[in-house]
């Protein structure tokens, strides 16, 4: 008998009413905003800054991916199950799943197996429309940028050539990299070059994960960057005097989403900037959240170490004043053949001597954790092709370099399969060896931060600037935004700019190709290499295999 789908896993759970697995976070009834049986979002209230600080918060992380991921989503949520299995009051506090990836190649964003987030339809669709909002409120302010431009009365001198601020759309459309807006005479507005982002790219998201109340959430719109008057000023959204109407779609947004495990455990579910051209983690107010309602908070990070818990570590965590007690590297043994030069259909076979030649890509993330001063632990999300030599191989290096490697199987097993992996971060944190410290200096040279980054996490030699990025970065630090951290925008395919690049690459420079920044956000955004903040289709889309019939059951989905 094959092993069942996600899906098919998913809709065969016995899922508790959404009130019945609040009460086991001690939240009341009366505290909840249902959104039918199974979802509810909370309210900021609940968050408690004197229960946060004595609760433990544990990143997941992972090696450079196969363009499958690795799962550390599946990871997260098995390892919650795992404490919850042991005696601890755990919480899982994940991204949301973006409708790109899930019609495109990766699939949805609630996990695998037996170790996944449920309504899983429903979390992979539009959930609680938060993306909806979010997507709103930014092209709202477009709007209103053209409506400015337009005006013969209200204008206030915005140059169209100079708008930075791009429209979104929650779908892989690489047509709207590039589009030319206001064709069609007059009445259309002002003819300008203009483009699309997806929107997990959007700085709407990037202010919702980081913004601590709803004030400090209009502030931060306030203080977006569109453009330049035609005297050269520079001209922020609350010169338009959106802020507030931006605000009110997402009066609804900024509250966490509290959804369950496939054993009934709490989850919250907030946010979901992608880690390869956005910060890639989960809001600060869902996190503060799980910390002041559990135990242990078990959150991740996109991508591998060098994109995702990088971010986490110098914008969120300084951003929000929080420090990780322990970190999980999800590793797989596909994913270390694949860097020791197997190809797909090789990714199955047990091959030792592969995964010798790819182990330095998992060496390198170890080192990259152990910077941010966290004592970590490597999780094997175990396949049934893993041969026990090459897990035995993983172990020992892992060993060499300070760390345990456990056998993690929350993906056939759920929580039973992930009690060890449990058990060793119980182990970490308990013991406080963990010392958080951010790599750099907020103080320091926007050009500095890259290169610290690029040399220390990436394992680079250089950083080369293009003239165009130079002429930009002149541009960012006359506006005064240089004391910001940065938020690299790269391939997740490798720890260099180029994804050819496998394994531990050496003696390689990385190319700041432009700038983006967000200063409502408050980070530069250098972008390397030819990766778009609009992803495109593959060739054959995962939505070409959906479906749904007369009774609403969903076929598919993953």
């Amino acid at each position: 008998m094959s092993f069942p789908t996600d899906l098919e896993i998913a809709q065969n759970a016995k899922m508790l009413p959404i009130k019945e697995v609040a009460k086991k976070l001690n939240v009341s009834e009366d505290d909840l905003e249902l959104y039918g049986k199974y979802k509810a979002k909370l309210p900021l209230h609940l968050i408690d800054n004197e229960k946060l600080k004595k609760n433990k918060l544990v990143l997941v992380t992972a090696i450079t991916p196969t363009p499958a991921g690795e799962g550390k989503t599946t990871t997260s949520i098995g390892l919650t199950e795992g404490l919850n299995k042991i005696g601890k009051k755990a919480i899982a506090v994940l991204r949301e799943p973006s409708l790109g990836p899930v019609f495109g190649i990766k699939g949805g964003a609630a996990g695998g197996g037996y170790s996944q987030v449920v309504p899983m339809e429903d979390i992979n669709l539009h959930f609680t429309g938060d993306f909806s909002a979010i997507e709103k409120a930014n092209n709202l302010l477009s709007a209103v940028i053209d409506n400015n431009i337009q005006s013969k009365t209200l204008s206030i001198g915005i140059d169209p050539r100079t708008v930075v601020w791009k429209r979104v759309m929650d779908m892989n459309d690489r047509a709207l990299r590039q589009v030319v807006i206001g064709l069609g005479g007059s009445a259309n507005g002002v003819p300008r070059e203009d483009g699309f982002n997806i929107t997990p790219a959007s700085e709407i998201m990037a202010i919702l994960c980081l913004s601590e109340s709803f004030s400090d959430l209009k502030k931060r719109i306030g203080n977006i960057y569109i453009g330049k008057k035609f005297d050269g000023t520079p001209v922020f959204a609350r010169d338009l005097k959106v802020v507030g109407a931006m605000a009110l779609l997402l009066k609804d947004a900024i509250k966490p989403n509290l959804v369950q495990t496939l054993e009934n455990n709490p989850a919250i579910l907030h946010g979901g900037p992608f880690a390869s051209i956005a910060q890639g983690t989960n809001t600060v107010l869902a996190t503060k959240m799980g910390m002041s309602l559990a135990e242990y908070t078990i959150t991740e990070a996109g991508f591998g170490a060098d994109l995702g818990a990088e971010k986490f570590m110098n914008i969120k965590c300084v951003s929000a004043e929080l420090a990780p007690d322990a970190a999980v590297i999800v590793a797989t043994v596909r994913a270390l053949r694949h860097h020791g030069g197997a190809m797909k259909e090789e990714y199955t076979t047990a091959s030792l001597e592969k995964v010798k030649k790819g182990i330095g890509n998992l060496e390198k993330h170890i080192e990259n954790v152990q910077k941010f001063g966290l004592k970590a632990v490597v999780a094997i999300n175990f396949f049934p092709n893993d041969s026990d030599e090459e897990i035995q191989f993983i172990r020992q290096v892992c060993e060499q370099k300070g760390v345990k490697a456990i056998v993690c199987k929350g993906f056939a097993e759920g929580g039973n399969g992930a009690k060890e992996l449990a058990q060793a971060v119980v182990e970490i944190v308990e013991s406080g060896e963990s010392k958080f410290k951010p790599l750099y200096d907020h103080a320091i040279s926007i050009e500095d931060k890259i290169v610290k980054i690029a040399t220390e996490i990436y394992g680079a030699k250089s950083v080369n600037f293009t003239s165009k990025a130079r002429t930009q970065l002149n541009n960012i630090n006359k506006l005064g935004f240089h004391k910001m951290p940065v938020c690299m925008v790269k391939t997740p395919k490798s720890l260099s700019d180029n994804d050819k690049k496998l394994a531990r690459p050496t003696d390689f420079e990385v190319t700041v190709r432009e700038f983006e920044f967000a200063s409502g956000a408050g980070f530069v955004i250098p972008i390397l290499g030819d990766t778009m903040r609009m992803p495109g289709l593959p060739s054959v889309p995962a939505a070409e295999g959906m479906d749904i019939d007369d009774n609403g059951i969903i076929t598919g989905l993953s």
